[in-house]
């Protein structure tokens, strides 16, 4: 009996290691990320840069940081399913949590042309990807594709936003007013090189612990990519939209949603696709996919508005989303566990 009872003990402290390690990760990986955009912003800026253009592209990048850095070391250790089930559960989680719970705070008011013409994109973008993955491969010529698109998507992007810049916007008011506080460039490069490091060493962090407790339960990589990493990762977005909706900004906190929405079909999908590439698993395009695909939808209509009237996310839908997020992310757990 001695030996089966420290074998448990043993077992048992090495989970509370591995999820240690998974809570230190996600904590430092959302702190380091939050440095190297205020840096990185700061640099730009200094060097003469546009404040729109900074918080279009290198702040909304920045908010997605923690789930690329995150790709990049599930890739590079051999567990691509680990970035995948990020890239599809941060996408579910940024709509049914972080919606959800922004909704719940206040409803969300949508006025911004900008945002509309957004929303059409990221459908774009999640058929495009999905007629990529109907093969059940995420191929290199896949990644490939994908990053060429997010190049593409920013270059429109930032177009649109300066041809809209005089046009009183208030989606883009608002993101030149929450662009982080200039600091000297010295100081700038510092964040920068201390967040980038501290980027690699949380995410390997992560990803290490996440894998273990993976094979400690007997599921797969991706499962727990769509669950624990998702949730984690999607912590900045729900910090930036809960505290932009109590700032009455609503327009930013969706923006915050797409854009990151439509990094993570771009990026943190793309990258693993041109490291090494991986198999997919027909249930999720069937069934994760599938529920993106659905609350996408969902998040549309209640954005979109009717007969010229501003769109609005209201606590009851807000709770809807919500419910929706804790029953997958049950059905996940106990059904893989």
């Amino acid at each position: 009996m001695l030996p089966l009872a420290e074998s448990i003990g043993e077992s048992s402290n090495y989970m509370l290691l591995y999820f240690a390690m998974v809570i230190c990760g996600i904590s430092l990986l959302v702190w380091s990320a939050d440095r190297f955009t205020d840096g990185a912003a700061a640099i730009a800026r200094n060097f003469g840069i546009s404040p729109l253009i900074v918080g279009l592209t290198i702040v909304a990048m920045g908010s997605s940081a923690p789930e690329v850095v995150v790709s990049i070391n599930a890739a590079l250790n051999g567990t691509p399913g680990l970035a995948i089930g990020n890239a599809i559960g941060s996408n579910i989680a940024n709509i049914a949590m972080v919606l959800g719970i922004a909704a719940l705070v206040t409803p969300l008011r949508v006025q911004s042309n900008i945002l509309k013409r957004e929303i059409p994109v990221l459908f774009g973008f999640m058929l495009l990807t999905l007629a990529l993955l109907i093969d059940l491969k995420l191929s290199f010529i896949d990644g490939f594709i994908l990053i060429i698109c997010l190049v593409g998507y920013l270059i429109w992007l930032t177009k649109t936003a300066v041809k809209s810049r005089n046009k009183q916007d208030l989606m883009l008011q608002e993101i030149v007013e929450e662009l982080p506080d200039q600091m000297p460039n010295g100081k700038a490069m510092f964040w920068v090189v201390i967040g980038l490091i501290l980027l690699q060493v949380s995410s390997n962090l992560l990803v290490l612990g996440a894998t273990n407790i993976a094979h400690i339960y007997h599921v797969s990589d991706f499962v727990i990519g769509i669950t624990i990493v998702a949730v984690g990762t999607s912590l900045p977005e729900l910090a930036a939209s809960v505290t932009g909706v109590m700032k009455g900004e609503h327009e930013l906190a969706i923006g915050n949603v797409i854009g990151s929405n439509i990094f993570n079909l771009l990026a943190v999908l793309g990258i693993p696709g041109l490291i090494n590439g991986a198999r997919i698993e027909s249930s999720i395009l069937q069934i994760d996919y599938a529920l993106m695909f659905g609350l996408t939808l969902a998040m549309s209509i209640m954005a979109w508005g009717r007969k010229g009237q501003p769109g609005e996310i209201t606590r009851l839908e807000g709770g809807i989303l919500l419910t929706c997020f804790i029953f997958y992310q049950t059905y996940q757990l106990v059904l893989n566990t």
